[in-house]
C-alpha cells in the first residue's frame, strides 16, 4: 500500500493507476483514497501536509477495517476489532493498539492501514508478530506516514531482515512524532547495527530499550559513536546485553562523557565488573556529565569497585539515582562508600537491594543518614538486616529530616524469642513513622523516573509511606 520510499498507488496486479486524487509532495506521488471511500466523509491536512482521516467513530473505523480486509481477501483479526469496539477514542487518540503474538503477513498489513491512518496511538505493540519482510517494511511505512504512534515496540521478531530494518532506520529518522522505540530479543548487530546508529544521528527519540541484544563488541562501538553526539535521547536501557569491563565500559565511559543530554543509562545484568565500573565512574566526573539515573543491578561488582565510586561521589553534581542492588558490595563495600557518600550532594535514591549487607553495613548506612539532609529513598530489601541494624538506623531516622522511603524485608526472628519479635516489630513502626513525617514535611513527590525499580524476585515489605 502506501509507502514512504515509494507511496505511489498500486492496483491489485502491482501496476500504476493514476487517478484524480493522485497528489505531488516532496518531488514523490502520494495517493490518497477517492472521496467517496473517506469513511468519515471528511479528511484534514496534518501539519506536515499528510492527509489522515478525522471524525472518526471507533465503530466506523472498525467498519472500515473490516471492508479493508475483504478488499485484500484475509480475515479480520478478532483480537483488533474487539480493541475497537472496546476502546475509548479522544480528539482522534487511543491508548493501544495490541498486535502482540499476531502473525501479520503482508495481506494483513496491509489491511490496517486505514486504522492507522484514521486513529493515533500513544503505543503499538508489535512483539512477537512473526512480521513478513515485506509486511514487517510496509507497516512501518505506514506508521511513519501517518505518525500513527509515540511509542513502539517491535521486539521478540528475529526474523527482520535488510528491508525491516531499512523501513525501522527510515521511521527513526523522519518521524516526529515516535519518542520511544523498544527493539528487545533481537540481534542488534552488523547491518541492524550500522542502520539504527545512523538513524540516531539525528533522531527525535528520546527512551530507547535494547534489552538482549547482543550489543557487546563492535555494535556497542558503532551504536556509541552515534549517541555522543545525539542531542533528543533522555533514557538508554541496555539490560543483559553482556557488556564486559574492558572495551564496552571503556564506550560507555566515553557516552556518559561526551552526551550532554542523556539523563538515564540502564546497564543492569551485564557484566560491567568492578574494573567497569572504574571506566564509568571516570566519565561521571567529566563536568559535562548529565546522567541523573545509573542502573548497574547485578553487575559483578564487589568491594574493590566501591574504590573507584568513592573518588567519584565527592564530586557528582548530577546523578540523583544510583542502584547498585545484587552486587556483592558487603559491609566492606558500604564501609568504604560511607564518608563519600556524606560528602555527596547529588545523590537522591540509592538501591542497594540484596548487596550482601548485615548489621554491621545497616550501622555504616545510619551514620551515613545522619548526616545526610537530601538523600529521600534507601533500598535494603533481602539483606540480613536485624534487630541491630535496625536500631541503628531508627536512631538516625530521628536526626534524618530528608529519608522518605526505606525498603527493609520484615525478617521475622525465632518464634519462641517474643522479646526480639516486639523489639523488631516496634523499630519497623518507628522507622515507618519518621518515614512518614519526612515525607510529609518536605512534601515529596518522587520522579518516577527518578525512584529505583521494584525487586524481581523475593517478596519484601516496604517501610515506605503510603
Amino acid at each position: 500500500m502506501t509507502h514512504c520510499s515509494d507511496i505511489d498507488e498500486q492496483s491489485d496486479d502491482g501496476a500504476e493507476k493514476p487517478n484524480k486524487n493522485q497528489k505531488k509532495k516532496g518531488g514523490k506521488h502520494v495517493s490518497f483514497p477517492p472521496d467517496e471511500q473517506i469513511v468519515s466523509g471528511f479528511a484534514e491536512h496534518r501539519d506536515d501536509g499528510r492527509k489522515v482521516d478525522s471524525c472518526l467513530t471507533l465503530t466506523e473505523v472498525m467498519v472500515a477495517y473490516q471492508q479493508s480486509c475483504s478488499r485484500h481477501q484475509v480475515q479480520p483479526r478478532a483480537h483488533i476489532l474487539q480493541q475497537l469496539q472496546q476502546g475509548v477514542c479522544v480528539g482522534g487518540g487511543v491508548k493501544c493498539l495490541d498486535l502482540k503474538g499476531e502473525r501479520l503477513d503482508h495481506r494483513s498489513c496491509e489491511a490496517l492501514e486505514v486504522v492507522l491512518k484514521s486513529l493515533h496511538f500513544d503505543f503499538i505493540n508489535l512483539q512477537a508478530a512473526q512480521l513478513e519482510e515485506n509486511g514487517a517494511s510496509s507497516l512501518l511505512d505506514m506508521i511513519l506516514y501517518y505518525e500513527s504512534t509515540t511509542h513502539l515496540d517491535i521486539s521478540d521478531n528475529s526474523g527482520m531482515g535488510t528491508l525491516c530494518w531499512r523501513a525501522l532506520a527510515h521511521l527513526i529518522k523522519q518521524s516526529v512524532r515516535l519518542s520511544r522505540l523498544d527493539v528487545c530479543n533481537v540481534p542488534v548487530v552488523d547491518y541492524p547495527a550500522q542502520s539504527l546508529s545512523k538513524a540516531l544521528l539525528t533522531s527525535r527519540l528520546t527512551v530507547l530499550h535494547l534489552h538482549n541484544a547482543q550489543l557487546s563488541g563492535m555494535p556497542l562501538f558503532t551504536l556509541v559513536g552515534a549517541l555522543k553526539s545525539n542531542k533528543a535521547l533522555k533514557e538508554l536501557h541496555l539490560t543483559n546485553n553482556l557488556l564486559n569491563s574492558y572495551q564496552d565500559a571503556l564506550h560507555l565511559g566515553d557516552l556518559i562523557r561526551y552526551n550532554t543530554t542523556l539523563q538515564t543509562l540502564e546497564l543492569s545484568s551485564n557484566a560491567v565488573a568492578d574494573a567497569g565500573l572504574e571506566e564509568l565512574c571516570d566519565g561521571l566526573r567529566w563536568p559535562t556529565a548529565g546522567v541523573r539515573v545509573l542502573l548497574l543491578r547485578n553487575n559483578q561488582i564487589t568491594a574493590c569497585g566501591m574504590v573507584h565510586l568513592a573518588k567519584a561521589l565527592p564530586v557528582l553534581k548530577a546523578l540523583q539515582v544510583l542502584d547498585l542492588g545484587e552486587n556483592l558490595l558487603g559491609d566492606e563495600g558500604i564501609q568504604v562508600i560511607r564518608e563519600p557518600l556524606m560528602m555527596n550532594c547529588s545523590v537522591l535514591q540509592l538501591g542497594l537491594a540484596q548487596a550482601n549487607i548485615t548489621c554491621e553495613g545497616a550501622v555504616a548506612l545510619a551514620e551515613f543518614l545522619a548526616e545526610s539532609r537530601q538523600i529521600q529513598g534507601l533500598d535494603l530489601r533481602q539483606n540480613e538486616v536485624k534487630v541491630g541494624g535496625l536500631m541503628a538506623l531508627c536512631l538516625a531516622l530521628r536526626i534524618n529530616r530528608s529519608l522518605a522511603i526505606l525498603d527493609l524485608d520484615h525478617v521475622p526472628p525465632q518464634p519462641q524469642d517474643e522479646f526480639l519479635m516486639e523489639t523488631q516489630t516496634r523499630l519497623q513502626s518507628e522507622i515507618t513513622q519518621h518515614c512518614l513525617a519526612n515525607a510529609s514535611r518536605s512534601h515529596l513527590a518522587p520522579d518516577p523516573s527518578e525512584t529505583l525499580p521494584a525487586e524481581a524476585d523475593g517478596p519484601a515489605d516496604s517501610l515506605t509511606p503510603a
